[in-house]
C-alpha cells in the first residue's frame, strides 16, 4: 500500500504527499506552483475515486484490508484494461514517479532507487536479479520497462494470484 506518511492507512494526505513527490521528481528538484496545483488536483481526484471503491466504512481512511478487498473485487482475475479508471490512473502516476529521468523507461538504476527507498536492503544482487525477472526480450533491448510493459506487469501483480509469475518482483525482491 502507498501509506506515504506511515500512519497505518491510506488517506487523502498520502495522495497530497504523492502530488508533491511527483512534482519534485518530474521537475528534477523544481516544483512550480502551477505544476503542483495540477498534481494536487489529479491526486485529489484519484483519492476521491479510490476511496469510493475501497473506503467501505466511509471514515476517510483505507485500511490495508479495505485496500486488499477492493483490489480483489475490482482487479483479481482481470486484465489491466478492465481495472477501474482510478486504479489505472494511479498505476500510470506511479510509473512517472519511478521514471526519474523521464525517458519513458524504468531502468535498473531507477528500479534500485525505488526498492531502497521502501525497504531495507543489504545487498544489491537480489534487487538486480528481481529486476531481471521482470524483463522480456523487448525490455532488454529497450533497457528496461516501458509504460505499457509496466501496466502489463502491474496488471499481473494485482490480477494474478499465483506466486510464480514475474510480476511478483515488481516492487522489489521477495
Amino acid at each position: 500500500m502507498y501509506d506515504i506518511d506511515n500512519n497505518g492507512f491510506l488517506d487523502q494526505n498520502d495522495f497530497q504527499c504523492m502530488a508533491i513527490r511527483a512534482c519534485v521528481v518530474e521537475g528534477k528538484g523544481d516544483c512550480s506552483s502551477g505544476r503542483l496545483d495540477e498534481y494536487k488536483k489529479l491526486m485529489k481526484n484519484l483519492w476521491d475515486e479510490i476511496s469510493a471503491i475501497a473506503d467501505d466504512d466511509k471514515d476517510g481512511k483505507i485500511s490495508n484490508q479495505e485496500f486488499k478487498d477492493a483490489v480483489k473485487k475490482t482487479c483479481v482475475g482481470k486484465k489491466y484494461e478492465e481495472f477501474p479508471q482510478a486504479m489505472r490512473a494511479f498505476i500510470e502516476s506511479n510509473f512517472k514517479l519511478l521514471d526519474i529521468d523521464s525517458d519513458g523507461i524504468v531502468g535498473v538504476k531507477e528500479y534500485r532507487y525505488n526498492c531502497i527507498t521502501r525497504v531495507a536492503i543489504d545487498d544489491i544482487a537480489p534487487i538486480d536479479k528481481a529486476f531481471e525477472t521482470l524483463l522480456n526480450d523487448d525490455d532488454r533491448k529497450r533497457g528496461g520497462l516501458s509504460l505499457d510493459r509496466y501496466k502489463e506487469l502491474y496488471g499481473q501483480f494485482l490480477g494474478n494470484t499465483a506466486d510464480n509469475h514475474p510480476a511478483v518482483n515488481l516492487f522489489g525482491p521477495l
